[in-house]
């Protein structure tokens, strides 16, 4: 019997492979279980239109996400944060402000989640931000700390 794994089994193989398997597991436990589907042309059909439309969708968003990086490589964003009597800030500059800022500025929407900084902005000045965009893609935003 041929069946299409729908889901990764581990010790048959990983999902969307065409595996041929004794009637028996593949009927009671890999179709009843719901990890396969029986193999026949309008599954495999299927399954081959799911793939191109997976192929062609990932490929739009790593065209927007191009975009995206090429605008955020150019950026520069100002936060503007009260400063204390001896010349450092008050708390930090946090992921949610410079999201914030970002769209205020820009109108880029980004997720605080993509903003990839280790360490906390304490000081006012420069720095250039790591963000994670997705697909393995990265940005270098600069944002410029003003006391006030």
């Amino acid at each position: 019997m041929k069946v299409l794994l729908i889901k990764d089994v581990k010790s048959l193989g990983k999902a969307g492979e065409v595996k041929d398997v004794k009637d028996g597991y593949g009927q009671n436990f890999l179709i009843g279980k719901g990890f396969a589907k029986r193999a026949t042309e309008d599954v495999l059909v299927e399954n081959e239109k799911a793939i191109q439309l997976k192929i062609s969708t990932e490929a739009k968003e790593i065209a927007e996400l191009e975009v995206l990086r090429a605008k955020l490589d150019k950026l520069e964003i100002i936060v503007t944060k009260k400063l204390g009597s001896n010349g450092h800030l008050f708390g930090s500059v946090t992921k949610d402000e410079i999201a914030h800022a970002l769209l205020d500025q820009h109108k880029i929407e980004i997720d605080k989640k993509h903003i990839n900084h280790k360490d906390a902005i304490k000081t006012v000045g420069e720095h250039d931000l790591d963000f994670k965009l997705g697909h393995g893609m990265h940005a270098t935003l600069h944002v410029e700390v003003v006391g006030e």
